[in-house]
């Protein structure tokens, strides 16, 4: 966990210094909106502008646009001018960097769900992950969480409407006595995730919606 949170923190530094004026212009709204709680207003001009998949991140107190500008492996680097990331697998944040509270790891007891994809998960499926969260300290938390399939939903995203399945995973950190309900909206075909909410932590709660996912910037 170390050595990921080393060579992220480089990553992260070598991705903000390479932001150009376009995307520095758009990713500017996560900075100014920490000075409010009003929502943005992103139009689908404004995504198309930017040559990066984009996504928009709710927290408690604010919304932001962030880019993907890099990926290794399987782990994506989304970034905010105002140098706000996350680190994502499969659509879950397994690492956030520059909010006022952060989640600093997070592994799996065997295969993640995310990346066998939650559209494929039997209801009930049941799955086991550890965070750090260093504001704490507190290391090593297991998160025990079973998943549950609900109905298709309609979705609407800068004006288009999407069919995706809902899924929930009710979630329980028994060192903390903590439980919440995530949902994530997922493409029933190929299960992208293209909305979510997760709660991160029992301080950390983020709605994540993909504005313009990878597949559409290789149009």
């Amino acid at each position: 966990m170390k050595t990921l949170r080393n060579s992220s923190c480089l990553a992260v530094g070598l991705l903000l210094c390479g932001c150009n004026p376009l995307m520095q212009a758009s990713l500017d709204t996560f900075k100014a909106s920490t000075l409010g709680v009003q929502p943005l207003e992103v139009t689908a001009a404004q995504v198309e502008a930017v040559p990066y998949a984009q996504i928009k991140v709710t927290t408690h107190a604010s919304e932001g646009v962030l880019a993907k500008l890099r990926q290794q492996g399987d782990l994506e680097f989304w970034v905010a001018s105002g140098k706000q990331v996350l680190l994502m697998r499969d659509g879950l944040v397994v690492r956030t960097v520059g909010l006022s509270i952060n989640l600093d790891g997070t592994r799996f007891d065997g295969e993640s769900p995310f990346k066998r994809g939650l559209q494929q998960l039997p209801d009930g499926y049941s799955s086991t992950r550890w965070i750090d969260v260093y504001q704490g300290p507190r290391v090593g938390l297991a998160v025990n969480s079973r998943f549950s399939r609900q109905a298709i939903e309609t979705v609407t995203i800068l004006d288009k409407d999407y069919a995706l399945l809902r899924i929930d995973e009710r979630v329980d950190i028994p060192e903390l006595g903590f439980k919440a309900t995530n949902r994530f909206w997922v493409r029933p075909d190929d299960g992208l995730i293209l909305q979510s909410e997760q709660h991160l932590t029992p301080e950390l709660f983020l709605k994540i919606v993909q504005l313009r996912p990878d597949w559409e910037t290789a149009r």
